[in-house]
């Protein structure tokens, strides 16, 4: 349970509270769109390298036809106190297309390596252009830390 005060941050603050968030959280909320299907949401595994998201799913899987479709993707970590939305456009990798150093780095962050399994996935990498984050409506204002894909200060 977090405490009923809610002390402002500093943009510098909610940039750093959401760089360690992106660097230790595992799930994140991935929501793509078709326009014949309309929107889709899933939470997935995600590794953030510093300068994108990596994410992987199934090749047939909504997500992939639509981040195929529509690059254009919204992300966010699962906390509705602490909130933190990232948007960019979704680049596809099949397994034999993927960075070696991104693929050996999701294999080893979660046991679980997708270019082994007979079924094909697809990685995804977001690179966010804009990021928001904001810990209740005293910080409602001021809440984009990241704009045109540079972090603010």
């Amino acid at each position: 349970m977090h405490a009923t005060e809610i002390i402002r941050r500093t943009t510098a603050e909610r940039r750093q509270d959401t760089l360690e968030r992106l660097g230790s959280e595992r799930d994140i909320w991935v929501s793509t769109a078709h326009p014949d299907n309309g929107p889709h949401q899933v939470p997935l595994w995600f590794l953030w390298d510093g300068r994108a998201v990596w994410m992987c799913t199934g090749a047939h899987s909504a997500t992939a036809r639509n981040a195929a479709h529509e690059a254009r993707v919204r992300l966010a970590l699962p906390d509705a106190f602490d909130v933190v939305l990232l948007q960019g456009e979704a680049q596809c990798y099949s397994a034999r297309e993927v960075p070696e150093e991104a693929a050996e780095a999701f294999a080893g962050t979660f046991g679980w390596d997708p270019r082994q399994e007979e079924a094909p996935y697809v990685y995804l990498r977001v690179a966010p252009t804009t990021v928001r984050a904001w810990r209740g409506e005293t910080e409602l204002r001021g809440r984009v830390v990241m704009r045109d894909g540079a972090w603010l200060r």
